[in-house]
């Protein structure tokens, strides 16, 4: 299976496609200015105890209060507590963990007032973003996530993942940590680290180790709520996540930037595959080019299609996700009605296996499937479900189906679900219903082409418009009206098409790729003029209206 990773960074948002065999498996979105993103250590503060739910409230400076639970402390919280201190007080140095003496574990089934009090300093950690009218979740128990392990200070022991099935290396990998691991340091060796060496291994915990001290020294000069350590971007984090240098065909990013970390990281861990990561600079954008827009509109919403006119239903609710399994009116049903039975539900599943990564979906998922008589059948689908479900990174639960034809899964869910609104509300009448003769559009477009020109002086900029307007407006070899425009302008713009607008939508962007305010002045101004008629309306309906109802 050979994968790509297509990334769209605009001036608002990171998109991030994963791409196996040109199938569309998994996107994330995330805007330039999100923060509390999993990951993330804060100084906090504690602002309120809960004893009933043994949990505290603390203020990490978003608009909800995050919640830390007692069992959310670690066992190690007592070590914890006394380092964090003493990197607060400023008088004191730095503490060096690696020469502190271990203090006893806490009680499993102690109380969160024993240890905490209102106001106290912790530096915590995301382990849940802010979903819904929740805020974020928090630890105490810091990690690092490295590509080949991840590092907890405080503790001394070492974890190997099970994933790595080899006893041999199991027991290699654990004397090689063991033997470069600082003291009073918790390592968990993570599945990529098999037949890596020693070299790679100990300059990779000697970085995070570096993590770890710079968040401390980041934390004595802030003031709390702060933010002291940032994870590495999202597209960074997904590649450490998911890229095989054996499996990975191609990165395309559409900005220097990303592009420049994608590179620094490829280079740190598979310099050999550095040539994979590619700047995209063509001026179609990067979606469409690679057919990413198209697949995003035919699989998010409501009904979903896949095979011979066979679809699945998705609703989401707040308690849980509800998918429906439909044969449709398949072309090719078979006329044993328990075989097409079969047949429809192993495709709806693997259609929903990759739902479930695409659209982030977690908690509880139930399944209607179309109902089957024979107990093999259903067993040969929960089997099926098993398999193709476990190329899933995240932590999920598959049960049999019940008598009714159900099947319960639940997925870890750690950042709100992802939801595209896949219909395009009219930008002409804002859903009105009524629009605007559309073949006047083009004059629109030639006076938003003469305003940039020629009132804001921008050269070398695209218009993006929807592909039909596009195809209309480039009509003709040589008496098209892209060939007028150009002609009347000169060449200081192209238009191109943007599967992502609207029928009458567009966009300018200049050339260094910030999209140009098209409001000319006329219109605010008669915006503006159109407020001040309205207050003034109402202030003189008021002024006419008070005498009489004093009369």
């Amino acid at each position: 299976m050979r994968s790509e990773l297509i990334v769209d960074v605009s001036a608002t948002e990171v998109a991030i496609a994963l791409v196996e065999d040109s199938r569309l498996v998994s996107l994330q979105k995330e805007s330039r200015s999100v923060s509390y993103s999993v990951g993330d250590i804060y100084l906090a503060k504690v602002k309120k105890l809960m004893p009933g739910l043994n949990a505290a409230f603390v203020n990490v400076g978003y608009e909800k209060d995050a919640f830390l639970h007692y069992l959310d402390l670690g066992p190690n919280f007592a070590s914890y507590l006394d380092a964090v201190n003493q990197a607060l007080d400023k008088k004191k140095k730095l503490p060096e963990i690696t020469k502190a003496k271990s203090l006893p574990e806490i009680d499993k089934h102690g109380s969160i007032g024993d240890l905490l009090a209102p106001g106290q300093q912790l530096l915590v950690q995301i382990v849940k973003e802010p979903i819904s009218s929740k805020g974020p979740r928090l630890t105490t128990q810091i990690s690092y996530t490295g590509r080949n392990m991840v590092l907890i200070p405080f503790g001394n022991k070492i974890s190997v993942s099970t994933k790595i099935t080899s006893a041999a290396e199991k027991q290699r990998l654990s004397k090689v940590i063991e033997a470069i691991k600082p003291e009073n340091f918790s390592v968990i060796i993570r599945t990529s680290a098999e037949g890596k060496k020693v070299a790679e291994l100990n300059h990779e915990l000697r970085e995070l180790t570096g993590r770890w001290e710079d968040t401390l020294a980041k934390a004595r000069k802030s003031d709390a709520p702060a933010p002291v350590y940032e994870e590495a971007g999202r597209a960074v984090g997904v590649l450490r996540d998911i890229f095989k240098p054996d499996t990975f065909e191609a990165i395309h990013v559409n900005d220097a930037d990303t592009h420049r970390q994608i590179l620094s990281y490829v280079n740190l861990i598979a310099p050999e595959k550095a040539d994979i990561v590619k700047l995209y600079d063509k001026p179609e954008p990067i979606f469409d080019s690679f057919g990413i827009t198209r697949q995003i509109k035919t699989s998010f919403g409501k009904t979903v299609s896949f095979r011979s006119g066979a679809y699945i239903i998705i609703e989401h609710t707040e308690a849980l996700h509800v998918i429906d399994v439909n044969s449709g009116n398949r072309a090719r049903a078979t006329a044993d009605q328990e075989s097409n039975a079969l047949e429809v539900n192993l495709r709806a599943a693997d259609e929903i296996a990759r739902q479930l990564r695409l659209r982030d979906m977690g908690g509880i998922i139930v399944v209607d499937f179309i109902d089957m008589t024979q107990a093999e059948h259903r067993q040969k689908l929960y089997e099926h479900m098993r398999e193709i479900m476990a190329l899933d990174r995240a932590r999920h639960n598959i049960l049999p189906l019940s008598k009714f034809g159900l099947m319960q899964i639940t997925r870890q869910r750690v950042r709100p679900d992802l939801e595209i609104e896949t219909s395009e509300q009219c930008p002409s009448c804002a859903g009105k219903g009524t629009v605007p003769s559309s073949l006047l559009f083009t004059d629109t477009l030639r006076s938003k082409l003469d305003y940039c020109i020629n009132d804001l002086g921008k050269t070398n900029f695209i218009m993006y418009v929807h592909p039909y307007v596009e195809a209309y407006i480039k009509k003709g070899l040589f008496n098209s009206l892209y060939r007028t425009w150009r002609k009347e302008f000169g060449n200081k713009f192209k238009i191109m098409a943007d599967q992502s607008l609207a029928y009458l939508q567009y966009r300018v962007v200049g050339s260094d790729k910030q999209e140009i305010d098209l409001r000319e002045e006329k219109d605010i101004s008669s915006s503006a003029t159109k407020t001040k008629r309205k207050v003034k309306t109402r202030s003189s309906d008021g002024d006419s209206q008070t005498p009489a109802s004093e009369s």
